[in-house]
């Protein structure tokens, strides 16, 4: 089976690409196409993430394992496309050099789709072009006061660590 499969760089600017690859493809494969299709060398670390429908990220492959005994990944070399997308609408996330955080969106378009006369993998659409730097991406978290806890939590907390008051 076939897929196609469309990448979204996360930029400002709109940069897809989309790539028919076999379904029995390993995630290194796509990892290459989606390196040789935006014009990377494919020589830096890189991982996918399963997501769900809300782009919340999952599980970690990275394209080499560092980690030892129960702390190891399973890398992109052992995991076939079709493991982790299998339904049109599957998604991942794809970052590329931790050092630039090149992020994308990872989207299974169609599963069987027709590649009559086309050698795999190949790339069949292309919009847009890569920025020379990589986006920085913001980090936000929830801005937490000590108002927002209730009395009980407050008094848990500083049982717990001390009272940490600013006086």
């Amino acid at each position: 089976m076939v897929y196609k499969i469309r990448v979204i760089l996360n930029t400002e600017e709109d940069a897809i690409r989309d790539i028919a690859i076999d379904s029995a493809s390993s995630l290194e494969d796509l990892h290459n196409s989606i390196t040789n299709s935006f014009g990377f060398t494919g020589d830096q670390m890189a991982s996918f993430y399963r997501s769900d429908d809300t782009w919340v990220q999952g599980e970690e492959h990275p394209l080499f394992d560092m980690g030892e005994g129960t702390d190891r990944k399973i890398q992109m070399s052992e995991i076939k496309l079709e493991e982790v997308l299998s339904q049109a609408h599957d998604k991942m996330i794809y970052v590329y050099d931790f050092f630039n955080m090149w992020s994308f969106y990872v989207e299974l378009i169609e599963n069987d789709f027709d590649h009559s006369n086309i050698e795999l993998p190949a790339l069949l659409f292309s919009l847009g072009v890569v920025p020379s730097n990589a986006p920085e991406i913001q980090f936000e978290s929830e801005d937490l006061s000590v108002d927002d806890y209730t009395e009980e939590e407050q008094e848990d907390y500083d049982e717990d660590f001390g009272d940490f008051s600013y006086n």
